[in-house]
């Protein structure tokens, strides 16, 4: 048995008691809940394994340079999203009081994140955009 049907049988179980428990949330069993939160650690775990597995597998199969400039290129995006953000864009008083313990380095580490995110996405539709106009001429 290869590895897709293995993997299609497991969804197709896991489907299954998924469906049973929220039938049974349904009509108001409700300490079915912490088997549901079991039931999504166990496909987590699964995704990450899968994930992990086949990552690596295409790492030594392809072009690790090409990987290692990838991998380079977005943590260098990380490191310039990081000197961006200032920390200090927000007044953290109020957040303090309510007792949320944010200091300027959360507050910088999360300009960081949005900044990346910004920078990513427009990237992402820069890429799609000249993808499909590439597509567009070539036919």
């Amino acid at each position: 048995m290869d590895l897709y049907k293995l993997i299609k049988y497991i969804a197709l179980a896991l489907g299954i008691i998924g469906s049973i428990l929220a039938i049974m949330i349904m009509t108001g069993s409700e300490n079915v809940i912490d088997y549901i939160l079991f039931l999504t650690y166990a496909v987590l775990f699964m995704i990450i394994a899968l994930v992990l597995f086949y990552v690596i597998k295409g790492l030594l199969a392809g072009d690790i340079k090409k990987t290692l400039i990838s991998l380079g290129v977005f943590f260098g995006i990380i490191i310039i999203s990081y000197l961006l953000s200032s920390g200090t864009d927000l007044n953290l008083k109020p957040f303090n009081d309510k007792g949320l313990g944010i200091t300027e380095s959360v507050s910088k580490f999360v300009g960081m994140g949005l900044y990346a995110f910004y920078f990513l996405i427009i990237v992402a539709i820069i890429a799609m955009l000249f993808s499909s106009a590439k597509k567009m001429f070539i036919r």
